[in-house]
């Protein structure tokens, strides 16, 4: 256990506290910064990792895992606290899109094809995209007289539109594999 898979079980770890506060009222604040913190975390073990040559297999299988967790939790109860369809619409692309790219990407594991959909740079445009629009979204009111509930929901939409480019990409990569009739 290195730090930065102790920062990954950090992330994974506030979920239940973002779960917590998100319920509390007038909790925009302590519920984007709890968030917040995840996304940093998010960020802050990957480069870690790579800086430090402390990659592992078991932070290798978190990261990815907390990240999905962290960002489907919210998209959930963002769509539980504002039922509308425009805001359920790109939760449900996110949310499709991270499941279909779990399963392909496990696929590729198991036929040893897995570099083939490794992260791309699309991928990670993407999900700081999505951690940006999800903060934004969360706290909700307006900061510096700049409406940020407004601009996190125009950049949820691009972060849905960088989704579906990304799994397209992903797709694209696996076509000749899934394609194969070979067992």
């Amino acid at each position: 256990m290195n730090f930065p898979t102790i920062l990954t079980s950090i992330r994974i770890g506030l979920i239940p506290i973002f779960v917590g506060v998100f319920y509390l009222p007038d909790a925009n604040v302590i519920t984007a910064l709890v968030f917040g913190l995840a996304a940093i975390t998010d960020w802050l073990d990957g480069y870690l990792a790579r800086r430090w040559n402390q990659t592992s297999a078991l932070g290798a299988f978190l990261d990815p895992v907390a990240d999905k967790l962290m960002v489907a939790v919210a998209l959930v109860f963002l769509v539980q606290a504002h039922p509308t369809p425009w805001l359920a619409i790109p939760a449900a692309i996110i949310i499709g899109r991270e499941i279909t790219i779990s399963a392909l990407r496990e696929w590729m594991a198991g036929i040893g094809q897995r570099a083939k959909v490794a992260v791309s740079v699309i991928g990670k445009v993407k999900t700081t995209a999505q951690m940006i629009s999800l903060l934004m979204l969360l706290y909700e009111k307006p900061f510096l007289d700049q409406p940020i509930y407004e601009i996190g929901f125009v950049l949820l939409y691009i972060a849905a539109a960088l989704t579906l480019w990304s799994m397209m990409v992903y797709l694209q990569a696996a076509l000749p594999m899934l394609m194969n009739n070979d067992k």
